[in-house]
């Protein structure tokens, strides 16, 4: 008898006595029955039937560190079928389907999950209903009998969406993700790996909500197959590990044979065929404890696979037999096709032609009575029926949105013509604070002009002038009382002019200036000597500056500086350019200074007014806006060795264009 032979058989006779053991524990006296349960759980069975609660996750809460025991399930059971509890007999008698189904117990497990079906129902309790009907389908999956178990989703999926609709219990979107993770196994089924994608992200979703750790290994489970299906190995592994870790968390051994045996494929794709070898050696130690034949046959194929890969051929035979074996006593016709495929490639290394021919032959037989059993078209027609559920949701939800845009877009449109409205009264408020600026500073540079050329033409200027001009003709001096007439007739005309333009190249307006100083040396019997210098460079028929605007700072030097005193009257006029901005007039005279001045002035009877300084200042600074910088003025005055008066200079900065040729 074979070695691997010899295994099955001692580990089916393992598994025979434990569960003869455990039925004659449950069949037994009651006392020993009582004996074996803890008094804990007594006490929750006791209560359980005083209350008759029909909440699910009541049940659960209670029951869910005993339901992996037989014996204190089918105590539950008894005890509920005695005071006609439906609840406790459905719940009991899903738990014992899930032991049943986890030994590979298949029929036994179906039985299980149809009375709690039955159950469920005579409660009328609609969330044990749906779990009953997939947990039904999830044995059907597990002996390859895809067709009812996609009967059994379908069911459960239609119930608990319409259930759900009146009553949102927890427990029935859960049930929902549970229908939907089997859709996507169907999906993977017919190879439709994107598909079974969304509708494995769609049940993530509800599991990541109610924070159902079981729920979310398994979708990572799930979602690792569909990217292994399609190639992309390292996303696989990554949600292979996922899982393992959340089984780590719930302390899940046949959720770690589970992912040892994905993350183990993974590895021999990748050709690391020593830590797949590894990770298989702890899958099968946990699935010989566990006593399920269905994840026992999985790893020996595994198992088998990876010697063929490491070229360990004898071990590579021992072990694809063995799980050809469980597989086929078994019935589990998938892993029988993927061990006889395995086979037949080693077969064909060893040089048996013929062996791996039969063995190739039987796989792909299997195979396609699989594909039979599925019933493809039934299956395609259900997908559609999905399909179309999913469409529909989607158009709702797109004819929702569109509604919300369609408020929105209302509501954004009315807002624009209010802000737009806003907007154009506010600039028409700013437009007319401009203007309104604008005008009051035009007529503030008109009143300026107005006071300049008032000041310009002074009627005591005008009298004293043609007074002076007199007296030549009165002496009989033709020729100076004509030349001085000329002079004046030529300044009064350049003043005229001078007040209707705001602006004069600076070359006229020193012609201006040597006219006034010419006519006021009249009075002081051309005694001024005035002076004009330019320095080179300086092109100052380019320069515009405000026309007139030497004048008062000569009548001052006049008037103030030089009147009181005696002999050696100057004033020296200076155009020079040190820095970019601005061009620089300097006058200059020898005067009195100002402190004499205002002393003489202070004894005078009457007093004369300057204000031609202040006007002055006024009509540079707005004549400095167009430019950058503001216009700078200062006055110094003069002293000699001895600390006594000497005269008073004006240093005049006037801003310029930053011309090279200015």
């Amino acid at each position: 008898m074979p070695t691997s032979f010899l295994n099955i058989f001692n580990f089916n006779l393992r598994s025979s006595l434990y569960c003869t053991f455990l039925f004659f524990l449950v069949f037994n006296s009651s006392i020993g029955q009582n004996q074996a349960l803890d008094t804990l759980f007594i006490s929750n069975v006791k209560t359980t039937l005083k209350e008759k609660t029909k909440d699910y996750r009541t049940l659960e809460n209670l029951f869910r560190s005993a339901k992996g025991d037989s014996l204190k399930m089918k105590y539950l059971e008894k005890q509920s079928t005695i005071n006609n509890y439906s609840e406790g007999r459905s719940y009991a008698l899903n738990a014992l389907g899930r032991i049943y189904r986890n030994m590979s117990l298949y029929e036994r497990a179906i039985e299980a999950h149809k009375e709690a079906i039955y159950a469920a129902i005579d409660g009328k309790n609609d969330a044990l209903h749906v779990i009953s009907l997939n947990l039904m389908g999830v044995v059907y999956r597990r002996m390859d009998l895809v067709k009812p178990a996609l009967d059994y989703h379908k069911e459960a999926y239609d119930l608990a969406t319409k259930a759900y609709k009146t009553n949102p219990d927890p427990e029935l979107e859960h049930s929902i993700a549970v229908s939907r993770n089997s859709m996507g196994n169907i999906y993977l089924a017919l190879k439709q790996n994107d598909l079974a994608l969304k509708q494995f992200e769609r049940s993530i979703i509800i599991e990541k909500k109610e924070n159902n750790i079981l729920g979310l290994a398994i979708n990572h489970q799930n979602i690792g197959y569909a990217h292994e299906a399609k190639g992309d190995l390292d996303k696989a592994l990554e949600n292979y590990q996922t899982s393992l870790g959340y089984n780590e968390e719930m302390d899940s051994d046949i959720g770690r044979v589970i992912c040892y045996n994905s993350i183990a494929q993974v590895y021999i794709k990748q050709e690391r065929f020593n830590e797949a070898l590894a990770i298989l050696h702890k899958s099968l130690d946990k699935a010989m404890d566990l006593g399920d034949q269905y994840y026992l046959a999985q790893t020996y194929i595994n198992l088998g696979w990876t010697n063929e890969k490491l070229n360990q051929d004898a071990e590579a035979e021992k072990n694809l037999k063995t799980g050809l074996q469980i597989s086929k006593a078994y019935e589990l016709k998938t892993f029988t096709a993927e061990g006889l495929n395995h086979l037949s490639d080693l077969q064909t290394k060893q040089e048996k032609y013929k062996e791996a021919l039969n063995s190739f032959k039987e796989s792909k037989t299997i195979e396609e009575s699989i594909t039979n059993d599925r019933n493809l078209n039934y299956v395609n027609d259900l997908i559609i029926e999905y399909e179309h559920e999913t469409k529909n949701n989607q158009i709702q939800k797109l004819a929702d949105e569109n509604e919300a845009v369609k408020h929105k877009l209302e509501r954004n449109k009315k807002l624009f013509w209010y802000t737009a409205i806003l907007i154009s009264l506010f600039t028409t408020m700013i437009v007319i604070i401009i203007r309104h600026r604008q005008v009051k500073q035009e007529k503030q540079i008109i009143t300026l002009e107005q006071d300049m050329l008032r000041n310009q033409m002074n009627p005591h200027f005008i009298f004293n002038s043609l007074n002076s001009i007199k007296l030549y003709i009165i002496n009989n001096d033709k020729e100076k009382a004509v030349y001085y007439l000329n002079k004046f007739s030529k300044l009064i005309r350049k003043i005229l002019i001078a007040s209707t333009e705001k602006e004069m190249t600076l070359e006229e307006e020193l012609d201006t200036m040597q006219l006034y100083i010419n006519i006021e040396n009249i009075r002081f019997q051309n005694e001024i000597q005035f002076n004009v210098q330019v320095d080179e460079g300086i092109n100052t028929a380019n320069l515009k500056v405000p026309s007139l605007i030497l004048q008062p700072f000569l009548e001052n030097a006049l008037w103030h500086g030089l009147s009181s005193k005696k002999h050696d009257k100057r004033i020296n006029l200076h155009v020079y350019k040190d820095t970019p901005n601005y061009i620089t007039i300097s006058i200059e005279d020898n005067g009195i200074g100002r402190v004499e001045s205002e002393k003489i002035n202070s004894l005078k009877v009457l007093k004369r007014k300057s204000v031609g300084i202040a006007i002055t200042k006024a009509r540079l600074a707005n004549f400095s806006k167009r430019f950058p910088n503001d216009y700078k003025f200062n006055i110094e005055d003069l002293y000699n060795d001895k600390n006594r008066p000497k005269g008073t200079r004006i240093i005049l900065q006037i801003p310029i264009p930053n011309y090279k040729d200015a």
